[in-house]
């Protein structure tokens, strides 16, 4: 058996590196059990960092229902535009007549009018959250209302991401001097109040820019614009710092020195080889400032400095719900609900994030 085993194996090249099998006896070359062959098994699969963390974020539940909760309100505020037959700025009529019946309806109800034009065999939209002062519908308006606060979040975070990035990454790299003078002039920025800048900037705009009648800027008003500037210059501080600590802790690991041996660019090995490493952070600080620019926004609008009339957003209706709070409370009970709703999602997703993307955090 031993002769029959050693025959069958290949004959060696001469000119061949090979182990030359057949110096070797059988026994030496006995096949493995199945226990040897299922020790070789790779324990888990090959996968990424990015797909390793989302895999643990679904994990969450908390993290799963409030990034359902988000992706209903970003489904309603696209379709509900589409359904209900109302603009946010459109006083409530029939047959052409201005109703002035329909104003400060309860959800769910008709006014005198409507109801003679249903009776007549006329269809009539519900207004499913009532109207407000003006006869306007106030669910249309909540929904655009939630619009305007939700882009706000999402471009007030894209821009202190931006800027916080490049800021951080420039400052933590190059170390040194240039570190120590961006850091006083972050150090300055933290000092400014941000409200007193945005009410001066925001009288200033408005005697300086005169937008196009119909465009998305002049509905939004220099209030608004004023609030992405303020945001641009102030509110990036915070990442900057976050990104600038974590790049000055892994330029010192041994890759970015032989990166910095090849001749590769500071550029490149920022965005190639130090930016990736500090995505966690990205990922939760930029998750973590949506909510905190939608509060900001709700409360500049609170206090009558937001959106431009007739433009709704979350902050202005609940001020206007304010002065009728004693005998229509579900007027304040609508939007001041939905902020909650967005900001405790976000945070609750943002804390996810951190659990499933931080290294630190990882079990």
């Amino acid at each position: 058996m031993e002769e029959k085993m050693t025959n069958d194996l290949p004959k060696k090249n001469p000119l061949s590196m090979q182990i030359d099998l057949s110096k070797f006896s059988a026994e030496q070359f006995i096949p493995a059990t199945e226990d040897e062959k299922r020790q070789q098994d790779v324990m888990s699969e090959s996968t990424t960092f990015f797909k390793d963390g989302m895999r643990k974020l679904f994990r969450n539940p908390l993290a799963v229902a409030s990034l359902i909760v988000l992706l209903a309100i970003v489904i309603t505020i696209i379709v509900a535009p589409l359904i209900v037959p109302y603009s946010y700025e459109e006083i409530l009529s029939v047959d052409g007549r201005r109703d002035k019946g329909a104003k400060n309806l309860a959800p769910f109800t008709y006014s005198e009018m409507e109801q003679q034009y249903i009776e007549k065999g006329g269809t009539r939209f519900p207004h499913i959250f009532g109207t407000d002062e003006q006869c306007r519908d106030y669910f249309i308006r909540v929904i655009y209302g939630t619009r305007i606060s939700l882009t706000v979040g999402l471009f007030a975070s894209i821009i202190v991401l931006i800027i916080g990035m490049l800021y951080g990454s420039i400052s933590g790299y190059l170390g040194g001097r240039v570190d120590l003078i961006m850091m006083r002039i972050v150090d300055i920025i933290y000092s400014l109040p941000d409200m007193l800048i945005i009410i001066l900037l925001s009288v200033v705009l408005n005697e300086v820019l005169q937008f196009k009648s119909g465009t998305i800027l002049a509905r939004l008003g220099t209030n608004m614009i004023s609030l992405f500037i303020v945001f641009g210059l102030l509110y990036w501080v915070g990442m900057a710092r976050l990104i600038r600590g974590q790049i000055l802790s892994i330029k010192e690991n041994e890759y970015i020195l032989a990166a910095q041996a090849i001749g590769a660019s500071p550029g490149r090995i920022i965005r190639k080889h130090i930016l990736p490493n500090c995505l966690s952070v990205i990922i939760i600080s930029t998750a973590l400032q949506i909510p905190s620019a939608i509060f900001t926004e709700s409360f500049l609008s609170f206090v009558g400095i937001g959106v431009k009339a007739p433009m709704p957003s979350l902050g202005s209706l609940a001020n206007a719900a304010r002065e009728g709070l004693q005998s229509y409370p579900y007027k304040l009970v609508f939007p001041a609900l939905t902020i909650c709703l967005i900001v405790l999602s976000l945070n609750l997703l943002g804390d996810g994030l951190r659990d499933a993307f931080d290294p630190k955090l990882r079990r």
